[in-house]
């Protein structure tokens, strides 16, 4: 069972729930997702003795507003590496998705002490950030009232099923329940609408192209466990991230578009387990 817990960092607080314990692994989601990506995946890496956190970045499903904080890219990926000092972890796993895999590779150019070893799921890199079907976002958020629209855009179950919802990142219909988790908090508070606006805006590909052209200093185990058939992020850009990174190995899997520890949970937390364990 997950415990709930709260970081209060310097600019920001941080939900985030807690399973098992052990050598520690931090769970990093995407744009419009929160934690709740992580709850098949996150207790079953911990029930293999692992320490399991899984904080609600804020990326749009946040429940509580961090107007205070530098919501720039590099801004989450240092608010990333100060929960890990706040946290006081070591040798840290880190596992990524879609934009947070964005957020990762910076973390990793700046403030990569904490960190032992990375799992990259299908994430932005390189010249998708975003990707082409969601290139036109930044732009768009600077149309007042962008997230408003947006979020009520979103409330449509057809939208949410359509590619410019769930259906493009998605092979397997997310859950009601979970997909309402995700979509909430920029529904209903303002404050978050504003959180996401500031991110979204700053969002661009030299953020992505400058890191990987310093990623090679990065010299812990990687494994890129991406899917196959992934069309937003199709799978040659981890051949790319492994050509880059000197300690990398890809794993192609099937089944699966971007969104891994929604269509195969239960895969990716075995390979989760077996590349700690391997080290």
């Amino acid at each position: 069972m997950a415990t709930h817990h709260v970081a209060r960092l310097s600019r920001a607080t941080i939900d985030y729930r807690e399973y098992g314990e052990g050598a520690p692994v931090v769970f990093v989601h995407g744009l419009l997702l929160n934690s709740n990506l992580w709850r098949v995946v996150a207790p079953a890496v911990a029930e293999a003795g692992n320490r399991c956190i899984a904080p609600d970045w804020p990326l749009g499903g946040h429940s509580r507003p961090v107007p205070a904080a530098d919501l720039t890219p590099p801004g989450v990926a240092d608010l990333i590496a100060e929960f890990l000092d706040e946290l006081g972890l070591r040798d840290v796993t880190l596992v990524a998705n879609d934009t947070g895999g964005a957020l990762v590779q910076l973390l990793l150019t700046r403030n990569p002490e904490r960190v032992g070893r990375v799992v990259f799921t299908p994430s932005d890199c390189f010249d998708h950030f975003f990707p082409p079907l969601f290139a036109p976002l930044p732009k768009l958020a600077r149309v007042p009232g962008f997230a408003w629209i947006m979020a009520t855009a979103l409330r449509s179950r057809l939208v949410q099923r359509s590619p410019l919802g769930f259906g493009s990142v998605a092979k397997k219909p997310v859950p009601q329940e979970i997909v309402d988790s995700y979509l909430m908090p920029s529904r209903t508070s303002a404050g978050v609408r504003a959180d996401l606006t500031r991110f979204v805006r700053t969002v661009h590909k030299r953020h992505t192209i400058e890191a990987a052209g310093k990623l090679g200093a990065f010299t812990k185990p990687v494994l890129l466990a991406w899917a196959k058939d992934d069309k937003v992020f199709p799978v040659e850009l981890a051949h790319r991230l492994a050509a880059v990174l000197p300690n990398a190995t890809v794993t192609e899997m099937g089944d699966t578009l971007t969104l891994v520890p929604e269509d195969q949970p239960d895969e990716l937390a075995e390979l989760i387990v077996k590349f700690i364990e391997s080290e």
